[in-house]
């Protein structure tokens, strides 16, 4: 609830609004409003309701939460994701922005990772070997990838991967469309 009451505080302030316009416009007291913007009072949804018409913004506005926009990503900033089940890391090194339609992913696949089950989805895939192998399967074709190969196809076919080593970890740079994690 706090980011609400400092969206109150910060609306009412970007609109040159004193406590006093915003308790004549809104029918609350100073004393109401002012508890609100400290966090010291909570609030109805209906009072909510009555000053986003003050501030003429919807009430939606106040549950909004601002994406964090990033465009650069240092190595610690890195976020590992594992999907249950899956032995799988992908590690996001894109950045974050509304409307990004790649998503940059560093893959490890453990040696002797087997296949995982076909899917297909809208989009495209990209991959690029950076250390190891793998073999990924498109419409039932194996392509075995070493250091250096990259393959790139539609991921409307049905399609899987796997780390043949029995010995070494396999890192993939993958770039894929659509955005399948959000921040």
């Amino acid at each position: 609830m706090e980011h609400i009451y400092k969206k109150i505080r910060a609306l009412r302030v970007q609109q040159e609004l004193t406590l006093k316009d915003l308790s004549e416009k809104s029918g609350f007291s100073v004393s109401f409003l002012s508890q609100v913007e400290r966090g010291n009072s909570s609030l109805a949804i209906t009072s909510l309701q009555k000053i986003a018409e003050c501030l003429g913004v919807p009430i939606t506005y106040f549950f909004e939460v601002k994406e964090d926009v990033t465009y650069h990503t240092p190595i610690e900033k890195r976020q590992t994701l594992q999907i249950e089940g899956s032995p799988v890391k992908y590690i996001r090194i894109g950045g974050n922005f509304p409307d990004r339609a790649l998503e940059p992913l560093l893959n490890v696949l453990p040696p002797g990772q087997m296949k995982h089950v076909a899917f297909q989805h809208p989009g495209e895939e990209f991959y690029y070997v950076v250390k190891g192998c793998v073999t990924i399967v498109v419409d039932g074709t194996e392509y075995h990838l070493e250091q250096g190969d990259t393959i790139h196809f539609p991921s409307s076919l049905l399609h899987t991967w796997y780390n043949p080593s029995a010995d070494e970890e396999a890192e993939i740079l993958s770039v894929l469309t659509p955005v399948i994690f959000r921040s």
